[in-house]
């Protein structure tokens, strides 16, 4: 069932007709969940490997360290465990812990980065999921972890076309035996899966999941396998999605967004979510937001 959406479908991007009614918040149930983080200590742009990131741009340090502090305190405030992975000198971009695997039921499925530049940091989180007591299987296609890849109820939503290759897609479903549904990307602003696209609930009874995505960052044909999959999705406009509002993480519950997204933030809301506003926007210049330095690891 790998592979990727053709080109050939016709293009949707208005809401669909059938649209579940909104859940009041009460009746959202958070899980907790353990995520893996590491501090900013080197965080630079010292390259340009997305459109966001421009050689020279001056970050301000300082002002980074509180901002990712001010995520994991917001994880642990709603009852989530963060764990930390010690950054290494020379990888800048060490802090975006999603590209480094992808982690379900346990099983680690490990990175192999498009630019040489971040290839070493496959090295150091192997180490850490080693140590941890994990087996980490790296992929002989070249795959950014959760960057590219998002567990999506009984699926495994899979990004191609700036990053993460479409073999990989097969690399994963043989390892984790979950179906795996290719989705072409198609505008460069988002490169990775995470920024055009996050879970926003699952359903473990039915399998079925909520998810919010930007129709215009994937090609036809992946737009109508998104729309045909998850009929009732939240379509993000797309300053929203520019905003970082899709780079997101949920609970079932609390949704940490952008806050410059704020017509998502109203569309979260209306449909029972509780946005938790996190203001991540140093790491912008990097291309990178919460979801970005946050891997979730599913045991």
């Amino acid at each position: 069932m790998s592979g990727t959406a053709g080109p050939s479908s016709p293009s949707r991007t208005s809401s669909p007709s059938r649209t579940p009614s909104p859940a009041p918040a009460a009746a959202r149930e958070p899980r907790p969940r353990r995520y893996l983080m590491c501090e900013p200590r080197h965080f630079d742009v010292r390259y340009a490997i997305n459109p966001w990131m421009h050689e020279g741009t001056q970050v301000d340090t300082a002002l980074a360290a509180r901002q990712w502090e001010a995520l994991v305190d917001a994880y642990r405030t709603h009852g989530h465990t963060v764990e930390t992975v010690p950054p290494a000198p020379g990888l800048p971009d060490m802090v975006f812990a999603a590209n480094s695997a992808l982690v379900v039921n346990g099983r680690v499925f490990g990175s192999q980065f498009h630019a040489p530049q971040r290839r070493p940091e496959s090295t150091e989180y192997e180490t850490w999921f080693k140590a941890a007591g994990y087996d980490v299987y790296r992929p002989v296609a070249l795959c950014e972890g959760e960057g590219d890849l998002v567990p999506a109820g009984r699926y495994i939503l899979a990004g191609t076309g700036f990053r993460t290759a479409r073999a990989a897609h097969d690399e994963v479903q043989e390892f984790f035996g979950v179906p795996t549904i290719g989705l072409q990307l198609v505008d460069p602003y988002f490169y990775h899966l995470d920024t055009a696209l996050f879970v926003l609930s699952e359903d473990p009874g039915t399998g079925d999941a909520e998810i919010a995505y930007y129709p215009g960052a994937f090609s036809s044909g992946s737009r109508e396998v998104l729309r045909r999959l998850f009929p009732g999705a939240v379509l993000a406009t797309r300053d929203d999605a520019m905003a970082f509002g899709l780079n997101s993480v949920s609970d079932g519950r609390h949704v940490f967004v952008a806050p410059p997204a704020t017509a998502l933030i109203d569309q979260l809301a209306a449909r029972g979510y509780v946005p938790v506003p996190v203001d991540l926007s140093e790491f912008h210049k990097a291309g990178g937001g919460i979801k970005c330095c946050t891997q979730e690891i599913r045991s």
